[in-house]
């Protein structure tokens, strides 16, 4: 404490201090300060917009021959491109020459060309294709099984005569088996399957005709026409109804007092 004369002593403040006020930014900064420290080519921006830079300079693409000529292994079009022109011309090739021998031969390159086709376009249908896949192979086994049976009933009999229309039969009923798979619109099940099972009928029924050819036709229609009505959706319908039956009437029996 200090005296001074003719006063009284002034007590010392105890305490904490109060607190200074905060100096703001903007204001201890002085604009010559901020003028100075921004540069002179524009920076980020507060939204995130970056700074537009020059374009690299970028080499122009080379054309497809010239591609092809170098052959460059990071160039997988290229690399690729190559075996692919060879096997090709080698294939034309065979092709060309092939049927070129005789008319027989054209007509069966043309024939093997039009079934590539026709499978490199049904590559997804999987049920149509193992289908008509089917369907051939029964019309050639049914047809070989008629000649067979023809031969043999002309071998035996001088008088007989072989008109073949077994044949003929058999090959309408496998068109009947492959169109009636794919004519119904919900088909429960799947509709190359059942042009399987059909042709499989089909085949047994042409070996019986070999040995009596009155019955082979007839009993392929009947196994055909019975595979295709257990196979659709009306005979799941029925069979549903009489499963029904069944359980109803076993429920009856069950709940029936008079059999106790």
């Amino acid at each position: 404490m200090s005296r001074t004369p003719g006063n009284a002593p002034t007590p010392r403040r105890t305490g904490t201090p109060r607190p200074a006020h905060p100096v703001p930014q903007s204001a201890a900064v002085r604009p010559d300060a901020r003028s100075a420290d921004r540069p002179d080519k524009p920076t980020a921006s507060a939204a995130g917009t970056a700074t537009p830079t020059a374009p690299e300079p970028t080499t122009p693409p080379l054309p497809l021959f010239r591609r092809f000529l170098r052959q460059e292994k990071s160039d997988a079009w290229a690399v690729r491109l190559l075996p692919r022109i060879v096997f090709g011309a080698a294939a034309l090739y065979t092709v060309i020459t092939l049927a070129s021998q005789s008319g027989s031969s054209f007509v069966a390159v043309l024939t093997a060309l039009l079934l590539g086709l026709v499978l490199w376009l049904l590559r997804r249908r999987t049920q149509l294709l193992l289908g008509m896949g089917v369907s051939i192979l029964a019309i050639a086994f049914t047809g070989y099984f008629s000649a067979v049976g023809d031969a043999a009933r002309a071998s035996e009999d001088a008088g007989a005569t072989v008109t073949g229309a077994a044949a003929f039969g058999y090959w309408a009923l496998a068109g009947m088996a492959l169109l009636g798979a794919w004519m119904v619109k919900e088909h429960p099940g799947r509709r190359g399957v059942t042009v399987v099972l059909a042709n499989v009928i089909l085949v047994i029924a042409s070996v019986v005709g070999m040995f009596l050819p009155e019955a082979g036709v007839p009993l392929g229609f009947l196994g055909v026409l019975g595979v295709l009505a257990m196979r659709g959706s009306s005979a799941k319908a029925v069979a549903g109804r009489a499963r029904q039956a069944l359980g109803r009437l076993r429920t009856h029996k069950a709940s029936d007092p008079s059999d106790s």
